[in-house]
Parts: structure tokens; sequence; C-alpha cells
């Protein structure tokens, strides 16, 4: 379904901002929160983010690189994440956030004590649930995106 966008509007801005200004301010503020106060390192960050980009099939998800300090993932990092499992270019904590993306994604109810027991030997319990927090709004915001069409005539602001 593609929503009527005015002209001269921005698609975000008033799909997010003006259509559902309750709900949909607050949605942004929690999908800028994820970015500006995260403490994940970045390559851990942007495998289950791009994790998440790659299940929802939102376009411009699949296009941003998250940078940091002038920093950004290089450029076929997109690559190793859809090799998550055999990629030589992850260590354990880029790998497991793939993979937890990609289960709470698809199988949430998979998430078993022996995946929980790999998560806790690299991630506090504090980071989980930042990490959960990202990937939470990645997954309904880019799924948002993509449900709507907005993905397709979308540039999203450096942050």
């Amino acid at each position: 379904m593609n929503i009527d966008i005015p002209e001269g509007k921005d698609p975000i801005g008033y799909v997010w901002g003006e259509l559902v200004p309750g709900i949909g301010m607050a949605a942004a503020n929690l999908s800028l929160a994820v970015y500006q106060h995260t403490t994940l390192g970045l390559r851990e960050f942007e495998a289950a983010r791009l994790r998440i980009a790659q299940i929802n099939g939102c376009m411009f998800c699949l296009e941003w690189r998250t940078e940091r300090d002038g920093e950004k993932v290089e450029d076929d990092f997109i690559d190793a994440v859809t090799q998550w499992r055999t990629t030589d270019a992850f260590d354990d904590r880029a790998r497991l956030a793939a993979e937890y993306a990609e289960r709470y994604a698809l199988d949430h109810h998979g998430l078993d004590d022996e995946f929980w027991s790999r998560m806790t030997a690299h991630y506090s319990q504090v980071e989980i649930v930042e990490l959960t927090m990202s990937v939470g709004a990645w997954l309904v915001f880019g799924r948002l995106n993509r449900v709507f069409g907005l993905d397709a005539i979308c540039v999203l602001p450096k942050l």
C-alpha cells in the first residue's frame, strides 16, 4: 500500500509526524534514540541493523550506513551480514548480533538456553536490552516504511 503524500511534503515527516502526530513523534524519538544513545560497537550495531534490513527488505535501510565519528563499516560489510554464520569478517559479538536480529525477527520463540548462554558470554544484560530495543525499533519502523512504500521514495537524513 502506498500512502498518498501531498506535493512538497517529506514522506517520512508526513507519515510519521503529520498523519499520526501523537504516535509518530514518539516513534521518531525512539528511532533517533537508538542511533544517538547506543553504547554498542559500530560493527555489532550494523550487523544487527543490516540483518533486520535484509529481513524487512527496506530499500533505504539496506543502503544506509551508520556513521560514528566519521567512521562507517566497510562497503562489503553487508555481504558479511548475509553470510553471518560463516564469514571471517565478524568477531563473536558481531556474529551474535546478526544471529540475534535474525532470530528475534523470525523465531523469537526459539531463543533457547543454549543461545542465551552464548549471548551472555559476550554481552552484558544492559547491552542485551539495548540491542533488543534497537532490533525491535528497526524491525517495526523498517517494516512500516517498506509496507507503505516509503522506502522507495525517501532519503534518510544524516544523524
